[in-house]
């Protein structure tokens, strides 16, 4: 089917046009500085094809830009979101002149949207480009056309946020023409990556919580069944600025975590050491639920930091618990009145008390807490209540009538105040008793919690020594 003799009449003055733009530079007039408008209108009608004389060759596009902010790093949906002053180059063959015929002007800005444009995508952009729109290149004598641009880039970015906030982050841009293979436009870099790295850093370098460490690229070819494309990767890696999360998160449970070793201090036997704790626990918990904005989410895995304050409240609970068995020890055994076991006077009054150097009271001896093996004589003993019986007599010596009749009428006041002495001997026997149970196994308990509070703090050591460790070589890799 044939083409309308309007539209053939069309193609034929345009082709006729590129033929004659093709075969001369731009012209310029006398006393007029720069390329005639109608010599440029004749290239702007051109608009639709790509700006060389012969198709064969392929179109040069170069690529440069300089990192100046990262804008946010959303963890949870893994995008980064950059801001990138971008520079372009390419070289359009039809808008060529002579600067000595033109007033000596060597270069011009045009409208970008009136010239062809390689088409220089970002593989990772996931967004709507709402970049602020710059209309105009610079075109000069020898046809080189440089386009600078701002471009607000939301990528997508595989971050690994285990070591937050001493994280690296590895991001990769890569461009390259989305439509165009290496047969109609080859694509480099403008500059060098150490340049473009060190121009980066001198904007970036006080440019909020990330700081850039590195602009690495390289020049490959992507393939794509029998098509192939110029790419250009960069790889742009940023590392984490961690005062502010040292100061809000990591410095206040440590002072929390500091109060709960102190507070082991606390006579356990006077003292609710319970409550402390618990209120302890509890004020933790509320820090936990402030703070829990600034820490990242990702459904990949959970941040070091998070299982930090996980394994603290953890360490928080077990100190609570150990509060607990020492508290049962201290009150509720010595309140059954039961006597120490013969195993626990051994392993815990002398095994583990040797262990772990616990300094036993000056007024305590071990052999206090020893079971008492022999009875307590009552005629020996002076200080309990002796039965008052009547004054001895002379064998020989018969008792008068009369002193046997009184002492007929006081032995019933007599058996009355010796039944009362004995109930008083008793309570106070029984007294006695029940303190040194009480002092037998408060000196267990002061055994447990010296031997409990070690372990504790042996944990919380290796512990802090691990994270550290870990923290500190992150740091050192960066």
């Amino acid at each position: 089917m044939g083409l309308p003799r309007h539209h053939f009449s069309l193609i034929t003055g345009l082709l006729l046009m590129s033929v004659s733009v093709c075969s001369s530079k731009l012209t310029c007039e006398e006393g007029h500085s720069g390329p005639t408008h109608e010599s440029m209108q004749a290239v702007f009608d051109l608009k639709a094809f790509r700006p060389a004389v012969n198709l064969s060759n392929p179109t040069a596009a170069n690529i440069s830009f300089t990192l100046y902010a990262v804008l946010g790093v959303n963890e949870k949906t893994q995008i980064l979101t950059t801001f990138l002053w971008l520079r372009l180059y390419w070289h359009n063959e039809f808008l060529i002149w002579d600067p000595e015929e033109c007033d000596g002007a060597t270069r011009i800005s045009l409208p970008v949207n009136h010239l062809w444009s390689p088409d220089i995508i970002v593989y990772e952009f996931v967004d709507d480009d709402v970049s602020q729109a710059c209309p105009y290149v610079y075109v000069n004598h020898t046809g080189h056309i440089r386009w600078d641009r701002m471009l607000r880039l939301v990528s997508a970015c595989n971050l690994k946020i285990f070591s937050f906030p001493f994280d690296v982050q590895n991001c990769t841009f890569t461009f390259g023409s989305y439509m165009h293979t290496i047969r109609d436009v080859r694509v480099s870099p403008a500059l060098t990556f150490k340049e473009m790295s060190g121009n980066s850093k001198r904007y970036l370098e006080a440019s909020g919580e990330w700081e850039l460490v590195d602009i690495l690229g390289e020049t490959s070819i992507l393939q794509f069944g029998i098509d192939e494309w110029d790419i250009i990767t960069f790889w742009v890696v940023i590392k984490r600025r961690p005062v502010l999360y040292v100061v809000n998160l990591l410095i206040p449970s440590s002072f929390l975590m500091l109060i709960d070793i102190l507070s082991f201090y606390l006579p356990p036997h006077s003292v609710d050491r319970a409550s402390f704790k618990m209120t302890l626990i509890l004020g933790y918990t509320v820090f936990l639920l402030i703070m829990n904005d600034l820490l990242p989410s990702t459904a990949n895995g959970t941040p070091i930091i998070g299982i930090y304050f996980s394994v603290c409240l953890a360490l928080m609970v077990i100190s609570l618990l150990e509060t607990v068995i020492i508290t049962n020890v201290l009150h509720h055994s010595s309140m059954k009145y039961q006597e120490v076991p013969n195993w626990v006077r051994v392993v815990i009054l002398k095994h583990i008390a040797n262990l772990i150097c616990y300094r036993w009271p000056e007024d305590v001896h071990l052999t206090s807490v020893k079971p008492q093996n022999k009875r307590v004589d009552s005629s020996n003993d002076t200080s309990g209540p002796r039965i008052i019986e009547p004054a001895s007599q002379a064998p020989n010596q018969q008792p008068t009538s009369n002193q046997t009749t009184h002492s007929i009428s006081a032995v019933p006041e007599l058996q009355q105040i010796c039944q009362h002495l004995g109930d008083l001997r008793a309570h106070l026997t029984s007294l006695q008793k029940e303190n040194e149970l009480q002092e037998q196994w408060c000196h267990v308990g002061y055994v447990l919690d010296f031997l409990l509070f070690r372990i504790y703090l042996l944990l919380i050591t290796f512990y802090a020594l691990v994270i550290i460790s870990m923290w500190c070589v992150w740091i050192s890799q960066t």
